[in-house]
């Protein structure tokens, strides 16, 4: 049975820096929406190619939010807008993106084009605190600290409770607060325990930040060459053991459905989560 209000989401892809991103070795595609919002989230290398892969269709994307001005986030973006807008000929859809990404700082971007920028019904160049409704969805913009000065991380507040996605970030004292209270918390961890890298997550910041925000269910995604070489699912037991917070590291297409439950499926079926702990 579908619960009416659930929302559903899936990884495109779980992979982020450098190498990874050259490597392909984790896909680098963000995270695709498709209820209660079919919403493109941090478009990396490859989330075009990796949308249709999943059957997905990119044209019927109604809003694409960007978290920061660096390419594993950023890089299809503009080819969704174009999905996004049917191949430029019809004003419609949101984007939803900082600063960096929209206008430019003084270290990175713009990373959208002005041509790309004119053809979306609305663009919405968002900082810390900022709210935009999408349908049913009101997203939040928070604070993160990153090497792009502007980068945000996101908090969908749901029908079936709120989701929060931290993006590329340092952890930073007064963090939790942003996310205090989300049934869901999608952690970008790039590095490994005893692996910390500026302006990233490693194990042990997920550790502090699930000490703080008792999510009905952690995951852990972004991972970087250190951590995929780490084993990521390993990492994910760790944090769980150390925070009694249910813990899972994300995979490439796997799928999550939160409603009455929260559900996690790849390749089409659906795993009970004890099979990851």
């Amino acid at each position: 049975m579908i619960w009416l209000s659930e929302v559903e989401f899936i990884f495109l892809g779980t992979g982020g820096g450098r190498f990874v991103t050259i490597s392909q070795i984790r896909h680098t595609g963000g995270i695709r929406f498709v209820s209660p919002i079919d919403l493109q989230l941090d478009p990396g290398p490859g989330a075009i190619v990796y949308s249709s892969q999943a059957k997905l269709n990119p044209s019927r994307v109604k809003a694409i939010l960007i978290s920061h001005c660096h390419p594993d986030h950023y890089c299809d973006g503009e080819v969704f807008v174009e999905a996004m807008t049917s191949g430029m000929t019809e004003k419609r859809g949101v984007l939803v993106a900082p600063r960096s990404v929209i206008s430019g700082n003084e270290v990175c971007g713009p990373c959208i084009s002005r041509y790309h920028r004119s053809m979306p019904e609305m663009v919405y160049e968002v900082k810390p605190g900022d709210e935009v409704k999408l349908s049913s969805v009101v997203v939040r913009a928070v604070e993160a600290r990153h090497a792009d000065p502007d980068t945000v991380g996101f908090r969908f507040k749901l029908p079936s409770g709120d989701i929060g996605y931290t993006s590329d970030t340092e952890y930073f004292q007064g963090m939790a607060e942003h996310y205090n209270g989300v049934r869901l918390l999608i952690l970008c961890v790039l590095r490994p325990r005893e692996a910390p890298w500026r302006g990233h997550m490693c194990t042990d910041d997920a550790v502090k930040i699930l000490g703080e925000v008792r999510a009905e269910l952690a995951v852990i995604t972004d991972f970087g060459m250190k951590m995929v070489q780490a084993n990521p699912a390993l990492q994910a037991k760790y944090i769980m053991e150390k925070t009694g917070v249910a813990t899972i590291a994300a995979e490439d297409n796997m799928r999550i459905r939160m409603g009455k439950k929260i559900a996690v499926s790849r390749g089409g079926k659906e795993v009970s989560l004890e099979h990851f702990f």
